[in-house]
């Protein structure tokens, strides 16, 4: 059985050691996702789909 030790009188190598084997991975990002603000000017941002088509639609004209 190994002896106990406080992490306090630990040596740095040790306790990076120690903090490795506890860590554990997330299943899921834990960073928050921030919704970006559509009123702020953004230069990478696409321009709205307003002008995309250009006229490439029909117009039936009836004589």
């Amino acid at each position: 059985m190994n002896k106990f030790i406080s992490r306090q009188k630990m040596s740095k190598k040790a306790r990076k050691e120690l903090d490795a084997k506890q860590r554990s991975t997330w299943s899921f990002s834990p960073v928050t996702k921030k919704v970006e603000n559509k009123k702020l000017y953004n230069r990478k941002r696409k321009p709205s789909g307003k002008n995309e088509d250009f006229g490439r639609g029909f117009c039936y004209v009836y004589v």
